[in-house]
């Protein structure tokens, strides 16, 4: 008798990933609305990458455990239990339903695991700032850490902080597979639409494993 094999969490996600690739192009990307909302001020623009600084060694990638919590010292994030998230009928990421808890996007990787963990969480909700209200201050170099069910905490090093339009998401560049064990932090910024109750843009800081606390 032949045995099955299952494919790891990374491997069912590479497979979610290129099926959401070969329907379109704005799929799993995070809506972001702010349904309260009553400031249409627009984020801050997302930082861009220093050429000068030289990428963080990346450490082997962890067994995967489920996410607790979530700390961003650079930014005053310390966020915590996680809310697990799935897609939408539309395909789209879900978010989180308040202000300030983080989600985790629980068809791709633990964070810590192999391939692009997503954690996702609202720059405002109902008038309330979001616990990514300054997810575009994060900057190269800022440290990332992601506390696990199996008592580990994954520290992560920011190399990257974007700011995409909704309309031109870059879903493959986001969720597509990664060598090692990545993060992504992900966001709404840009002009705030009163009219879609929805921001314009998505802000993303990309991160990858440099070391276990």
């Amino acid at each position: 008798m032949s045995r099955t094999r299952i494919p790891s969490p990374a491997a069912r996600f590479r497979r979610l990933a290129a099926g959401l690739f070969a329907g379109t192009a704005l799929v799993v990307l995070v809506g972001c609305s702010a349904p309260e909302a009553t400031s249409t001020q627009a984020a801050p623009p997302a930082a861009q990458v220093p050429s000068a600084v030289a990428p963080a060694a990346a450490t082997a990638p962890l067994a995967a455990s489920a996410p607790e919590r979530l700390e961003v010292p650079s930014i005053g994030v310390a966020a915590g239990p996680l809310q697990k998230l799935g897609l939408t009928a539309a395909g789209a990421l879900e978010v989180p339903g308040d202000a300030t808890t983080v989600g985790w996007f629980g068809l791709g990787p633990t964070p810590g695991a192999s391939g692009p963990a997503v954690l996702a969480a609202h720059v405002d909700y109902g008038g309330v700032p979001g616990t990514f209200t300054r997810l575009s201050a994060v900057a190269v170099g800022d440290e990332v850490r992601v506390a696990r069910a199996d008592g580990t905490t994954a520290v992560f090093t920011a190399y990257r902080v974007a700011q995409y339009p909704k309309s031109a998401f870059p879903t493959e560049e986001v969720y597509g597979d990664t060598p090692g064990a990545e993060l992504r932090l992900i966001t709404c910024g840009g002009a705030f639409d009163d009219t879609a109750r929805s921001y314009a843009d998505n802000v993303v800081v990309y991160a990858r494993l440099t070391g276990t606390a």
